[in-house]
């Protein structure tokens, strides 16, 4: 059906929670002109956390009705080998935001094309993967991490290169049983994402370029930044080698696969992520927009589609209402959606005020950092309050 209001009542959610991403404001170039002391609490947030030393710094933009409402850039972005500021056009390891905004949008596109089915065995594009009592896990259950697979594949032992990664992942045992109960696993995401690559003959950082970026005009975003580009990039930390990574992905699993999985690997700054969810807000609403699916193909991505009877709610790529749900906020509604990365990044998104919150930091810089859980919870909420007054 391609009313997605009308789609959110027959499949409500049930219930309504929350918490969100601290931010702060500083006004950027092109933001909608708005009363700076409305936001005065949700700057100090960020302020704070940041002068508390939970990440070096920050950047904060607050999309409404169609606008960025709202934007503050605040602290360092590197504090190794020495100090640089936090910009706006900032660089970030958007780390396991790699999942809703790239892997999870390529397959639907293929399922939009007729290629895939949602409800298709992972063995029928995957016929390897069948093995270790993973031969009953469908697509569904990979994309709402509802697989039984276990977080990641083993890293003790010093393997590199795709070619082992993807022995591990086929080779995988089960921790659960496939759709008892939720586990998120970034193995389910690294599968999509080989799944992506089979159907199409093409990395997926070539198809993300070519299929979801390049269309949206996200000129800012991409996997594996060149060499000439790390400088814009916020550093996160050192390897086991004692290397600073900048430009590199964070994440042990995808940087020994080369860099590129469907699980993380994507890089992105305040400015694209704010255009992909003002597009992607347009398209719910029926809009005119560049997102690259139709309405009712991205509807379906924003609804419990975990299976029938579980209670921890996620969409196709898309956190709906589990215990990584803070960054909803107190106040933000039931009908929300987004996703958090490891490296101190945050995407959330709600249909019924049309408003988005963007927080990104490296977090872990430069020695595996501080929690920002609350941090995002707290500047959701304050958010919330300020776009209702």
């Amino acid at each position: 059906m391609n009313d997605f209001n009308a789609m959110i009542q027959r499949r409500s959610f049930l219930t309504q929670v929350g918490m969100c991403v601290g931010l702060g404001v500083v006004p950027i170039a092109g933001c909608a002109a708005d009363r700076p002391e409305k936001w005065s609490a949700v700057d100090a947030r960020v302020r704070k956390a940041v002068d508390e030393g939970q990440c070096p710094g920050a950047v904060l933009a607050v999309g409404s009705k169609g606008q960025v409402a709202h934007s503050y850039v605040y602290g360092r972005r590197a504090l190794v080998p020495e100090i640089q500021p936090m910009l706006w056009q900032t660089v970030f390891d958007m780390a396991s935001l790699t999942k809703p905004l790239i892997t999870a949008l390529a397959i639907m596109q293929y399922v939009e094309r007729g290629t895939i089915g949602i409800d298709e065995l992972v063995t029928h594009y995957l016929p390897e993967f069948g093995s270790m009592g993973k031969e009953s896990i469908t697509i569904r259950l990979l994309l709402t991490h509802y697989s039984g697979l276990p977080p990641d594949v083993p890293l003790k032992a010093p393997w590199s290169g795709k070619e082992e990664a993807v022995r591990l992942v086929m080779n995988s045992p089960l921790v659960a049983k496939p759709g008892e109960r939720f586990l998120y696993s970034d193995i389910n995401y690294i599968t999509l994402g080989l799944i992506i690559e089979k159907l199409s003959g093409q990395s997926l950082a070539v198809y993300a370029h070519e299929n979801i970026l390049s269309p949206m005009g996200l000129k800012h975003s991409q996997f594996l930044p060149p060499v000439s580009e790390r400088a814009v990039i916020a550093p996160t930390q050192f390897d086991d080698e004692g290397h600073l990574l900048q430009g590199v992905v964070h994440d042990p699993t995808s940087r020994r696969m080369g860099g590129v999985a469907g699980h993380a690997g994507f890089f992105s700054t305040a400015d694209d992520v704010c255009l992909y969810a003002q597009e992607l807000l347009n398209r719910l609403k029926g809009r005119e927009s560049r997102f690259p699916l139709k309405q009712e193909t991205l509807a379906s991505m924003v609804v419990p589609e975990q299976p029938q009877g579980k209670t921890d709610l996620r969409g196709f790529g898309w956190d709906l209402h589990t215990s990584f749900s803070t960054p909803r906020g107190e106040l933000f509604s039931s009908q929300s959606f987004g996703h958090t990365g490891f490296t101190g990044t945050s995407l959330w998104i709600d249909p019924v005020s049309e408003a988005y919150v963007v927080l990104l930091t490296n977090r872990v810089h430069p020695y595996g950092g501080h929690s920002v859980v609350s941090l995002r919870h707290d500047v959701a909420t304050l958010v919330a309050q300020a776009l209702a007054s």
